[in-house]
């Protein structure tokens, strides 16, 4: 007979609200804890950016919305459906491929309302400590009016890794004299009209917001973290150009490539990720959030072996088809609290980690890459299906995914998404 839990869900965004659904199906008792007005976490836009640009400063207000206004989905709907919610939508009698934020937080707000889970949410209610006590887990959270504390059974973390900021550590910063902002704190390019930007980062958020700035920017120079990158002009744009990583800056505002050139620029921006954060939670230890973007030990990135399976955590790999993971590892999560399916002794889990750490270290993968599922995403993705019984990823889906960055690497990212639009627009 399955067993049912009262669980804590923290944070509405993709992977609190899929986490909901699974607990529920699953015969549990939710409440899903959220700060702001609204359910959608990430694909919130917030036209609002923090005091500190930098996101360095401890006292400034935190903007939750890491949100560029011209943002689009790096992979097709297709792939940022649920296994049995597909995301649909037209623009213009058209359905494009790669819909901008707007459309995502519409799906998210339809898919919360037709599963019942918009009333399990507490919205403008902030947890601010996640506790052990005697075997149950004590869930402190405030709102405007009150602070209340609550036991629960079990706790899901979902609270995401996009608010925190992390900064390139540049030799002579310090004595720069220009500006310095984070991409969490980019929003539109108009700021940057006719100004010489170095852009950190040639991810896709540096890749989409140099493409942005150089719509209205003098010049836009793109970092990368290579040393071995020559200075070349992006194609299409005749004020874009890729560079290798920054050597160092001076007070006289000059930037200092490695590939040897060197620029006189305006701002800085800093497309260098986040850290992972948990500010409320307290396990004396036993679970940390390491500088070097890690979240120490977890078993499959999801379950601290000595805490397992009353603490999980939803949606820490990258570089993966994100919502059919956080659906996979929320099925798990559901299933293994109603003692459907078990997971192995805490020794064993251990075991697993350290195997995990030391794979990555033959394979000389820095440890801020240990997070990251790509090349081995589907991989990861059966052996979660696996656990529950059900069938690997589907082959089709399997097929667009690698077909998406098959054609990014063969076109280029800038324009990939419109090639893949007009090859397989939907009427």
């Amino acid at each position: 007979m399955a067993e049912c839990r009262k669980v804590a869900v923290i944070g509405a965004g993709v992977a609190g609200l899929v986490t909901a659904r699974e607990l529920q199906r699953e015969g549990h008792q939710v409440i899903v804890f959220e700060k702001s007005n609204q359910l959608g976490g990430l694909w919130v836009y917030n036209p609002r950016i923090e005091t500190d640009p930098l996101g360095l400063d401890p006292n400034r207000e935190i903007i939750c919305s890491s949100l560029y206004k011209s943002l689009r989905t790096n992979l097709p709907r297709q792939l940022m459906s649920f296994s049995d919610y597909p995301f649909k939508g037209t623009k213009n009698g058209k359905m494009l491929n790669f819909p901008g934020h707007e459309e995502v937080l519409k799906f998210l707000n339809e898919f919360a309302k037709d599963f019942g889970i918009t009333e399990l949410i507490r919205f403008n209610t902030e947890v601010v400590r996640v506790a052990q006590v005697e075997n149950r887990w004590v869930v402190e959270s405030k709102t405007d009016e009150l602070s209340s504390g609550e036991v629960f059974d079990s706790v899901v973390i979902c609270n995401g890794h996009y608010t925190i900021p992390r900064v390139a550590n540049i030799p002579g910063i310090n004595n720069w004299p220009g500006k310095q902002i984070h991409s969490h704190n980019y929003r539109v390019p108009e700021p940057f009209n006719d100004q010489i930007v170095v852009v950190i980062g040639d991810g896709p958020s540096g890749l989409d917001i140099s493409q942005d700035i150089a719509t209205v920017a003098k010049q836009v120079h793109l970092s990368t973290r290579s040393s071995e990158i020559e200075v070349s002009k992006l194609d299409n744009y005749a004020n874009l150009w890729n560079h290798s990583k920054i050597d160092y800056v001076d007070e006289s505002g000059e930037v200092t490539f490695m590939d040897g050139s060197s620029i006189h620029a305006d701002i800085i921006l800093h497309c260098t990720g986040y850290k992972y954060d948990f500010p409320f939670l307290e396990t004396n230890g036993i679970v940390n959030a390491d500088e070097d973007r890690t979240v120490r030990p977890l078993y499959k990135h999801v379950f601290p072996p000595k805490l397992s399976p009353w603490l999980s955590f939803v949606g820490i790999p990258y570089q993966v088809i994100v919502f059919l993971m956080l659906e996979l590892q929320a099925k798990w999560i559901a299933k293994v609290l109603s003692g459907k399916v078990h997971l192995p002794s805490e020794e064993e889990m251990l075991a697993d980690v350290e195997d995990h750490n030391r794979q990555l270290e033959e394979a000389g993968i820095p440890k801020r890459h240990t997070h990251r599922l790509r090349p081995h995403e589907m991989e990861y993705m059966d052996w979660v299906a696996a656990q529950m019984g059900m069938p690997p990823v589907d082959g089709g889906v399997k097929e667009m995914y690698w077909s998406i960055y098959k054609c990014a690497r063969e076109v280029g990212y800038d324009c990939y998404r419109d090639l893949w639009d007009v090859e397989n627009l939907t009427q």
